[in-house]
């Protein structure tokens, strides 16, 4: 009870008029800047972060909340209609919504995306406030061990579900493993993987990874595929966002399911949404290949859409709970508002709510309110957005490749990300050309660092027995699950070469 009386008297604070506009002005700049290739939410957060010195405290991280939740809102519309998402959170739900798009069903796509966002976020962020106790908990049982067999299982469950053949999976995994090495390893100093060229001592960014694979290789497929497709787009564009009773009711146990993968994830330091949104999608591609429906990779499933949607909001709304509660940044643009709240000289833990709780009550009922604002931004325009289908390719295409680059260009001025973006982007048409799944890869990228430094601290605390990494119940379940995942993938793939011998002798046969 004594969180509702908080959460009302938030509420007074966040609706009074000032708010809201700092609220609509979030969601319209979040949205805006997502929809563009390699921006995102945090560069918007760290854009505006001088700009907020002459606002009070509250109205500035009212407004940084909505800029994070719009940015997620926004990071998909690009993903569904040309098949380059804003940023990597958005990049599961590309695999289904491009297809929609492609098959006429851009505005149903967008709506679909609108809702799985809205619920998604809505439900974490009821949880934060009833539950913050419980998934602090949470947070504190992943130690090292925990946090690479979490990693490890992530890169065989994506590996396994999204790609077609195993053996492609295993490859993809291994380019994005290669590309997560490059640059300084950080116990021994040593480079690695980087030509001699200084430039490339700090690594490969993700965003530069995603920009050239997503961006830069859609683009030169395309291309590769005018003459053959036409140099027009001749996809319908119209019809409506909102799902009519059945498609809802596909929908709704994906957004569910979606939003259970999403909030344990927001308290864990994994990276960001990547890993939910990938999970469920592959959960949704599992339950398709069950009741074999034909529209899961084929014409485009509502379910493989509204499930990552609901995962990444749910992430983010759990995601802003640690944060205030623990103090822990689970994602880059939490990262960024933990800046922001040192700015105003505060410190994000679990005193925030005792000496700050007339900024952290507000700040919590501006998210519910900031959802429903972003619902009707987006629900009733995706139509709108719908039209850049109708833009002819060669216009289209290129516009995309300036924003790209120019997004890349914006993080850290440096002419080798161009570069690095244009050989990324070859290496992602050559995998489209070979239909090698570009999924693993990113994963492995986003995920690598991650697995290689909690595994070496995990092995520094028991002094090389490999016995820590199977040392606790989580990490049992989690190798558990993953080789029955192993073991299922290859009892399908053997299942499924039986059954084309079987067609190969009945048609020689016949």
């Amino acid at each position: 009870m004594d969180q509702l009386t908080h959460l009302l008297e938030g509420f007074s604070v966040a609706l009074t008029p000032i708010n809201l506009l700092w609220l609509l002005i979030g969601a319209v700049l979040g949205t805006a800047v997502g929809v563009l290739p390699g921006l995102g939410s945090a560069m918007a957060v760290a854009l505006l972060l001088p700009v907020t010195f002459s606002l009070d405290p509250t109205g500035a991280f009212i407004m940084f909340a909505s800029i994070y939740f719009g940015g997620l809102f926004g990071d998909s519309t690009a993903g569904i209609l040309l098949n380059t998402p804003g940023n990597s959170s958005a990049i599961a739900t590309t695999f289904e919504g491009h297809r929609m798009a492609k098959d006429g069903r851009a505005a149903k796509a967008l709506g679909t995306s609108a809702m799985g966002a809205f619920l998604g976020g809505m439900i974490a962020t009821t949880l934060v406030v009833f539950f913050a106790p419980y998934l602090v908990k949470l947070a504190t049982l992943f130690g090292p061990a925990e946090y690479f067999a979490l990693a490890a299982f992530a890169f065989v469950a994506i590996s396994s579900v999204v790609a077609e053949s195993v053996l492609r999976g295993l490859l993809a995994l291994a380019i994005g493993l290669a590309l997560a090495m490059v640059g300084i390893d950080g116990p021994s100093g040593a480079a690695r993987f980087t030509l001699g060229l200084p430039q490339l001592f700090d690594g490969i960014s993700i965003i530069v990874i995603t920009v050239g694979l997503l961006a830069l290789g859609e683009v030169l497929h395309v291309a590769s595929r005018i003459h053959r497709d036409g140099a027009v787009t001749r996809v319908s564009a119209g019809g409506s966002p909102f799902l009519n009773w059945a498609e809802f009711r596909k929908a709704f146990p994906a957004f569910l399911r979606g939003t259970s993968f999403g909030v344990p994830f927001g308290v864990i330091p994994v990276g960001g949404s990547e890993v939910p949104t990938f999970l469920a999608y592959g959960t949704e591609k599992k339950l398709a290949q069950r009741r074999k429906d034909p529209d899961f990779g084929g014409r485009g499933a509502i379910q493989g859409v509204a499930a990552p949607e609901a995962a990444g909001n749910a992430t983010a709304g759990t995601a802003m709970g640690a944060l205030l509660a623990l103090g822990l940044p689970t994602s880059a643009t939490a990262a960024m508002m933990i800046a922001a709240f040192q700015q105003y000289g505060m410190q994000p833990g679990p005193l925030l709510f005792e000496r700050s709780a007339d900024l952290v009550w507000p700040l919590l009922a501006s998210l519910f309110v900031g959802l429903i604002i972003l619902l009707i931004i987006n629900l009733p325009f995706a139509a709108v957005w719908a039209k850049l289908l109708l833009v002819p390719k060669h216009y289209l295409y290129a516009g995309i490749t300036l924003f790209a680059m120019l997004g890349v260009y914006a993080i850290a001025s440096a002419e080798m990300d161009l570069w690095l973006v244009l050989g990324i982007g070859l290496l992602g048409f050559l995998m489209r050309r070979f239909s090698i799944p570009l999924a693993p890869v990113l994963i492995a990228a986003i995920l690598g660092p991650l697995a290689e430094t909690e595994l070496r601290r995990s092995l520094a605390v028991s002094e090389g027995d490999l016995g820590i990494l199977v040392g606790s119940p989580i990490t049992i379940t989690l190798y558990s699950l993953m080789a029955i995942a192993i073991g299922f993938t290859l009892f399908q793939a053997l299942r499924r070469r039986g059954a084309k011998k079987r067609e190969a002798v009945g048609a020689t046969r016949s």
